[in-house]
């Protein structure tokens, strides 16, 4: 298998998942203006849809112990095709809510079978490539965002076209599972502990994360007299930054280890959202979206990488390896919509008099990070251990 195509593949998924959300999530004002929604209504519906997600990764979780995961990321991106088109082009609020539902369940099969063939990837060449990956997610988020600042003129319909792109790339040459058994043996205890404390850092992301991309530009539309055309800034300049940093990010680690920045990220972060918090115009508002995207963007990716690593499998047959590290990353991935839920639906509710409260929340929480960084380096963490240990005499 050439690593080269399906590592551009795999890429090309993350991209296109990066470019769907945004284009919808930079254009949620109008579908709220649209459906007639209050905050509280756009906050239950993001709920629905990202609680299917949560369902898509648990099948996908279940799918991958005997289906490879280029099969699921395939169909994932087959859901999304046909879910975006329903719910920009819906005539009623129920079709609209069927379509959220479609493409939410598609999300969370994309979202974990992308990151089932990074580590894959990562594991064959055998050095950091997570964060290239995350940054392609963040580029096509940015192109998503661009999209909706392009076509602001134009009916939210014509925001279908964009399921062109899961629908090309669902054809894409990704990586095949090696041959062999696939049956996870019962016996083999994952760590799940250690794993959790990475899931933890990574709730606290995707809180952050999703705050800015579902909540962001509504805080400029709300908040201060921005210029409609403008609202998208929240979030494309938190993405451009951020998947600067990302695709950079491969060099910062290994110059750095993980534990240093992660801790320096956390902390630029919440400085950023105070900076958002207490913005006295919609400008300053968006240099601190900028200033996070680049505090907290290595964040997930180095998660997904310590799941992996933690999960181990070292030694077994390779397919049943990468079966196993399949179900431990589709699992993982659930923590990502714990965060998600946190940061669409929690800033919403708490921010629904004013979104500076809703803000203030993921502002103080990303602090959490700072503690939870050393799991990220687990196997220096345990031989720390065995050193003090007393030797058998």
């Amino acid at each position: 298998m050439d690593l080269t195509r399906a590592r551009l593949a795999t890429a090309a998924g993350f991209l296109s998942q990066g470019l769907i959300l945004l284009s919808l999530t930079t254009r949620l004002p109008e579908f709220q203006d649209r459906w007639r929604l209050s905050d509280v209504d756009l906050s239950l519906i993001l709920l629905m849809m990202i609680l299917l997600a949560g369902a898509g990764s648990v099948v996908a979780e279940t799918l991958a112990k005997q289906r490879d995961s280029a099969l699921l990321l395939r169909t994932g991106l087959l859901i999304v095709a046909v879910g975006v088109p329903v719910l920009c082009t819906a005539r009623i609020t129920e079709m609209f809510v069927a379509g959220i539902a479609v493409y939410g369940f598609g999300l969370g099969i994309v979202d974990a079978s992308t990151n089932m063939q990074a580590v894959a990837l990562e594991h064959r060449y055998q050095r950091p490539i997570l964060p290239s990956f995350h940054g392609a997610w963040t580029l096509g988020g940015a192109a998503g965002a661009t999209v909706t600042l392009g076509t602001a003129h134009l009916p939210l319909s014509a925001n279908a076209a964009v399921a062109v792109v899961p629908l090309l790339i669902a054809f894409a040459p990704f990586l095949p599972r090696d041959h062999g058994p696939t049956e996870l043996p019962a016996e083999i205890a994952v760590p799940w502990r250690p794993i959790l404390l990475v899931g933890i850092a990574m709730v606290l992301f995707y809180m952050v994360d999703t705050a800015v991309q579902t909540w962001g530009p509504l805080f400029l539309d709300h908040t201060f007299p921005t210029p409609e055309r403008y609202v998208a800034l929240a979030a494309l300049t938190y993405l451009l930054v951020s998947g600067a940093v990302r695709l950079a990010g491969d060099g910062i680690v290994r110059r750095f280890g993980p534990v240093p920045v992660l801790r320096a990220g956390a902390v630029v972060g919440a400085a950023a959202l105070a900076v958002v918090v207490f913005s006295p115009d919609w400008r300053v508002a968006i240099l601190g979206f900028a200033l996070l995207g680049g505090g907290v963007a290595v964040v997930a990716p180095l998660s997904f990488s310590a799941a992996a690593r933690i999960a181990g499998g070292e030694g077994l047959e390779p397919a049943v390896r990468q079966a196993r590290v399949d179900a431990v990353i589709a699992r993982f991935n659930q923590f990502n919509y714990v965060g998600a839920l946190l940061g669409s639906v929690l800033t919403g509710l708490v921010g629904s008099d004013s979104l500076r409260i809703g803000f203030a929340v993921p502002m103080v929480l990303v602090l959490g990070i700072v503690p939870l960084a050393p799991a990220f380096a687990p196997r220096v963490a345990a031989l720390r251990v065995r050193e003090r240990r007393p030797s058998a005499t």
